[in-house]
């Protein structure tokens, strides 16, 4: 029973005695809290974009425009008057809904002609799909029922048989690119896109950290003296398994029937892209940390949160600025948006320039960073080799 306690105590001591596992073990239940808890503050979506096609512009019209303005779920972020390039122009905006309002809308109310208002959902995202349609249908809803008692007013129908009167004008809703929301189609890539992420920051978290540990890194710079290829010769054979890993994901693709067919090898590309750019932070940690087990440790808590932080599930546009600050420097965050653009949304290879962009300098600081990092701990170990 002694020996049983003094081996307690001696967990204890080292525990304490480790820093970065005492800052992770205390520190990161406390960070993950108050960092979630600023993400998912709101409680609730508001200021979803959507597009308005006022095809009528009468004082109908008018009207709804206003009622949606006045939802605070809804924010419009562009007022057309036509449809020409709308599928883009809904692209650009990230827009969530686009409502259509017919040409000579007020007119056929008015003759009792039963216009209709079309409503097409951009389903890509479930949860604010779902809160945008919501949102709409209370505004229309509304507006149908206030038109409808007006109307019957004026033409003296008693107050008791309002209600039993025909609706003034219908709406339709029309769900694009995920009709089914289907949860699985939504959700299932982008967490196996996270997985990438995270396996890929395991493995190069180990890539320099376990040279330094073993004792090892001063025969490989001998080997190798340009820093160039030795960085490379880390990267090279992640990139290989990476590439074995998304034949992986589809041929799931293919098991599981979920369509991802369109836009693949754009994709492909930017996947790539992604990968160097996930690869160089990992090398970089692994360079600044010789310590695989503190390398691994830290990588983990930037993987860990990137898929919530992402914007994927939860809309960036309803986290604080310094959270949005946090998650543009995250690889995932990145590819996650291309990945809807053109997969979900079948957009265009031109609408992902930005985030092809932003996915080249997070890898070029990076990259710049970990050949800095490089360079001194080489001169380091030269200098011992010579002493």
């Amino acid at each position: 029973m002694g020996n049983f306690k003094t081996l307690l105590l001696r967990e204890f001591k080292l525990f304490w005695q480790n820093k970065i596992l005492r800052l992770l073990f205390i520190g990161a239940p406390l960070l993950y809290g108050i960092l979630l808890g600023y993400v998912y503050g709101k409680g609730k979506v508001t200021d979803l974009p959507i597009i308005v096609v006022d095809q009528d512009r009468s004082e109908m019209s008018y009207k709804a425009i206003q009622m949606f303005e006045d939802n605070e779920v809804l924010n419009i972020s562009a007022l057309l008057y036509d449809q020409n390039n709308l599928a883009q122009i809904a692209i650009d905006k990230e827009a969530t809904c686009v409502v259509i309002i017919p040409k000579g809308f007020e007119k056929m109310v008015l003759t009792k002609k039963y216009p209709e208002i079309v409503t097409i959902v951009n389903a890509s995202n479930v949860l604010t799909a779902n809160y945008a349609s919501s949102a709409l249908q209370v505004c229309l809803g509304t507006l149908k029922v206030g038109v409808q008692m007006e109307t019957l007013r004026k033409q003296g129908t008693p107050e008791k048989a309002l209600l039993s009167q025909y609706e003034p004008f219908k709406t339709s809703f029309i769900k694009k690119y995920n009709r089914s929301t289907n949860y699985m189609y939504f959700l299932w890539p982008g967490v196996l896109a996270a997985v990438l992420q995270q396996v890929l920051l395991l493995g190069l978290a180990l890539s320099f950290a376990s040279e330094f540990e073993n004792g090892t890194f001063k025969k490989l710079v001998l080997k190798c003296p340009s820093l160039f290829k030795l960085i490379s010769v880390k990267i090279i054979p992640y990139m290989f398994m990476s590439f074995g890993l998304w034949i992986l994901y589809w041929l799931f693709t293919l098991w599981f029937r979920i369509p991802l067919y369109d836009n693949l090898w754009p994709l492909t590309i930017i996947a790539g892209i992604f990968i160097l750019s996930v690869s160089f932070i990992g090398i970089l940690v692994s360079i600044m940390v010789p310590s695989q087990l503190k390398a691994t440790e830290i990588l983990m808590v930037i993987a860990t949160p990137s898929f919530i932080l992402s914007g994927f599930t939860w809309p960036l546009s309803q986290m604080p600025i310094w959270v949005q600050g946090i998650a543009n420097l995250i690889p995932l965050t990145h590819f996650l948006k291309a990945f809807r653009i053109l997969i979900i949304e079948n957009g265009t290879f031109s609408q992902t320039y930005g985030v092809i962009l932003n996915l080249i300098i997070i890898g070029a600081v990076c990259g710049f960073l970990s050949y800095i990092a490089l360079y001194f701990k080489r001169k380091k170990s030269l200098k011992e080799i010579e002493a």
